[in-house]
């Protein structure tokens, strides 16, 4: 009789421990608007284009954009070497939000790997994030699974380059050849070269070029009408001559770019 009891309690203990795992990981999964005034900040500084403090010592990283670095790391110290637009973008976001109360709403990642939040940043009823992209002071970064507003952040650089806003002043002016990436880390370059390879893992899809060379593209960014190019990658891309445009960045020693939309790759032979 007393082992039924203590497997009785143990039973019970376990199913409750299980529902409270359970609530909080539903907590914690599920997006959510800080929209009243429990959940209302105030910004206490602005630290760059995409970044900021609150009043309560969080950091907040802006979601779906990147903007170009104020500092950058030597010897294992981070210096102030500021890129083309970064101090344009700090000071716009300046104007925007500085000193202001902002409410936050998250996608399917609140935190990330530094710990910092990640939300979609709110003045009044302005998006801080597209606002920094339609004035031409960031490009998207769309980052799965955070794509809940991807197609608005679209919109908002469509427009920004179409009026050559900020970085997409001299795109097409400032054309570079593979061999000239690595010089133009941090920067919106257009490039046109052949494809010399392909490699595709289970999110992404890497067109390999000559200098070491790379495209990257996130295959839950691939629209359904273009699933073909992932059947047969060396079939579709392989020797191919491409235009490709965006924010050159640095992996692993490499340069690369991340394409957030297809719309940033062009066939051309």
């Amino acid at each position: 009789m007393r082992r039924q009891i203590k497997y009785a309690i143990s039973l019970i203990a376990l199913i409750a421990i299980s529902l409270i795992i359970n609530f909080f990981r539903h907590i914690n999964s599920t997006p959510q608007v800080y929209n009243n005034n429990s959940y209302n900040y105030t910004v206490s500084r602005v630290v760059d284009g995409d970044t900021i403090e609150l009043s309560n010592r969080e950091t907040v990283r802006y979601i779906g954009i990147d903007t170009p670095e104020i500092r950058e790391k030597k010897n294992g110290e981070w210096i102030y070497k500021p890129r083309p637009y970064a101090e344009e973008a700090k000071e716009f976001n300046q104007k925007l939000i500085e000193g202001k109360s902002v409410k936050l709403e998250f996608d399917v990642q609140k935190r990330d790997k530094y710990k910092r939040l990640l939300a979609y940043v709110y003045r009044g009823d302005k998006m801080v994030n597209i606002e920094m992209v339609r004035q031409g002071f960031a490009m998207i970064y769309t980052y799965p699974p955070n794509l809940r507003y991807s197609q608005k952040f679209l919109d908002a650089q469509k427009e920004a380059r179409d009026n050559k806003r900020g970085l997409w002043v001299d795109l097409e002016e400032n054309k570079i050849f593979t061999s000239q990436a690595k010089n133009n880390i941090n920067r919106i370059r257009m490039i046109e070269s052949e494809v010399i390879d392909t490699h595709s893992t289970e999110r992404l899809l890497i067109l390999k070029f000559k200098d070491n060379f790379k495209v990257v593209i996130y295959k839950n960014n691939i629209p359904s009408g273009s699933k073909n190019m992932l059947r047969s990658p060396n079939a579709y891309f392989k020797g191919k001559k491409v235009r490709v445009y965006g924010l050159i960045k640095e992996y692993k020693g490499y340069p690369e770019i991340i394409l957030h939309d297809i719309s940033q790759l062009e066939i051309l032979n």
